[in-house]
């Protein structure tokens, strides 16, 4: 799990250019579906069964994208300003360090910051517009020889381990939904399932599930199993309104979700001793089930979420248990119950 995961994760994919990343994904993907692809839109997709055998298809799926920043433009001094591309932190940028996603190849650059000794106001947070990176270049016309607009910009930040099952990395969020996906493929690879199965790594989703609208329209899935990241509790929020970081997959419990699916994920859980905790939403999921559901006449609809703390951060942190939890309920699902994973 860690070594998939230091693969996905170290691959680099920011909402529309989401490429490297599904090129890590695919190659994962291929071992158990050797048709896999990735389409224009940046989802990749494969297919497990046959599709005549009249047998009803799950989808599994989650997204690829991560969060990022978009190169706007380059100013007279060869400073390279950015916009954001999803719900990046403004907390977090001073003093980072970045690769800018070129044409011609990765550069790295760091995100500039006043020092303390002559800041103002050293406690106000940066904004996106104020935002500049100096990647070395002394004009724009030396700049602009590498760098354009457009190119997208990633936080710094490679998988480390932590304490026992824990480790840190960027775009867990939801590079470990994907690893989920490809465990719960691993678990029945070669068994006989009631289900043909369908996967879906969608593209830009931290810009409004764009891929999993346009992935799921085209799907012909019955059912679909979606999995994000979810809020794990820390000593600043509320244990109430967040999930506990070890005690395993949360079972994603709204009115946009299919209660017949809810109530199953549930009882396979409790059966397969999968440990599991619940996610209670009043509304919507704010993740791709809420689109998927809604798509190509409706599709019936589960969502699992994995626990991570410091979401929307270059040091995300996850337990590899939590995930593999969420492969298991998968896996579960997906082989009508019968059979221990």
């Amino acid at each position: 799990m860690e070594k998939m995961l230091e693969k996905l994760c170290g691959a680099y994919g920011v909402s529309g250019a989401e490429d490297n990343a599904c090129e890590a994904a695919l190659g994962l993907l291929k071992q158990y579906a050797p048709d896999a692809h990735a389409d224009k839109f940046g989802c990749v997709t494969g297919f497990i069964g046959d599709r005549n055998n009249g047998k009803p298809t799950v989808m599994l799926e989650a997204h690829i994208d991560e969060i990022g920043f978009i190169v706007t433009y380059i100013d007279d001094d060869g400073f390279i300003r950015v916009g954001n591309c999803g719900g990046t932190d403004r907390r977090l940028y001073a003093a980072q360090t970045v690769t800018i996603h070129t044409e011609s190849g990765n550069i790295r650059g760091v995100i500039c910051t006043l020092p303390p000794h002559v800041a103002s106001d050293s406690s106000k947070t940066m904004k996106t517009e104020d935002t500049a990176i100096d990647a070395g270049f002394t004009s724009r016309e030396e700049a602009g020889k590498f760098i354009h607009a457009g190119d997208r910009i990633t936080i710094d930040n490679s998988l480390a381990k932590l304490c026992d099952t824990r480790v840190t990395a960027k775009a867990l969020d939801d590079r470990a939904g994907v690893a989920a996906v490809l465990h719960a493929l691993e678990l029945v690879q070669g068994k006989e399932l009631p289900y043909n199965i369908e996967v879906l790594f969608a593209s830009q989703e931290e810009v409004g599930s764009r891929g999993a609208v346009i992935a799921a329209f085209n799907s012909s899935a019955d059912i679909a199993l979606a999995t994000d990241v979810s809020f794990a509790y820390t000593p600043d929020d509320k244990k109430q309104d967040c999930g506990t970081m070890g005690k395993g997959a949360m079972i994603g419990i709204s009115p946009v979700l299919d209660k017949e699916i809810t109530a199953e994920l549930k009882k396979l859980a409790e059966d397969r001793k999968i440990p599991c905790q619940y996610e209670v939403m009043g509304s919507s999921t704010g993740t791709d089930a809420d689109n998927i559901s809604v798509s190509h006449g409706g599709i019936r609809t589960g969502l699992i979420s994995i626990p991570i703390k410091y979401m929307h951060t270059p040091v995300e942190v996850a337990d590899t248990e939590d995930i593999k939890a969420v492969g298991r309920l998968m896996a579960a699902f997906i082989t009508g119950g019968e059979s221990d994973v």
